[in-house]
């Protein structure tokens, strides 16, 4: 694992979104396809706009894999990660093949059919993020480190919800789910490599017990350090309670 740590969250979003292009037009050169996992989020939101402006990429050719989605919400409201996707990277780019995951259908449903696609072959490159509580995913600490799913059914701690809540999706925080689908610690893990999009102060807390620390499930973001080929773009502000021992040892 790596750690880069940018002036500004523009400049890491452009960085990332770089490593990203190459990664995948790297892959369609290679064997004529490139397949991915894309991140929601607030903190995606410069790091997709610069992808998406990305030039030289037959989007086409790459195959797209959804990290998350509420249980029971809709893709028509505001805060589905579906919706989020389709606006700010399919219908941007062109994607033809995509696995969204709906919602609103019988989860068991869903995770069979989306586990079927993703384990069909490697995948190339993720985006992830790093939540307040440190998940992974939607993983909340505890994680599970352990099942080899692809994809399970969560519940989520109040922490997750009220960061939900304070990025602007839901009302109130009754509004926000208690259940998501979520793609596994274990099956994330697997992605040749990974990009983890991690910028703003509120970040902060999170991103120093996961990577200063030791691994454990209770900072699930924390099993990324073991992950051989994973960089973690940080800006000051998310980095700011990192010890200089830690960004040295990460520094790759």
């Amino acid at each position: 694992m790596k750690i880069k740590v940018f002036p500004t969250k523009a400049e890491l979003a452009q960085d990332a979104a770089s490593r990203a292009a190459d990664v995948i037009r790297e892959a369609i050169l290679r064997r004529g396809e490139a397949r991915i996992i894309a991140a929601t989020g607030a903190s995606q939101f410069e790091f997709l706009d610069a992808l998406t402006k990305a030039e030289g990429i037959d989007w086409k050719r790459v195959e797209m894999f959804h990290l998350d989605e509420y249980v029971g919400l809709s893709d028509q409201a505001p805060a589905s990660f579906c919706k989020y996707l389709k606006e700010r990277l399919i219908d941007k780019v062109g994607i033809e093949k995509y696995h969204l995951l709906d919602g609103t259908e019988a989860p068991a449903s869903v995770i069979a059919r989306v586990s079927a696609e993703i384990r069909k072959a490697p995948i190339d490159i993720a985006f992830a993020g790093v939540g307040e509580n440190g998940h992974l995913a939607f993983n909340d600490p505890p994680a599970d480190f352990d099942t080899e799913e692809a994809y399970i059914v969560v519940n989520l701690d109040e922490a997750c919800r009220k960061q939900q809540l304070g990025e602007g999706w839901f009302p109130t925080l009754a509004d926000v789910p208690t259940q998501a689908l979520s793609m596994t610690v274990k099956q994330l893990m697997k992605a040749k490599e990974i990009l983890v999009i991690a910028p703003d102060e509120r970040k902060a807390k999170a991103i120093k017990a996961c990577f200063d620390g030791p691994i454990g499930n209770l900072a699930p973001a924390s099993i990324l350090q073991r992950h051989p080929d994973t960089t973690v773009y940080l800006d000051r502000e998310s980095a700011a309670l990192l010890s200089p021992a830690a960004i040295e040892a990460f520094r790759g």
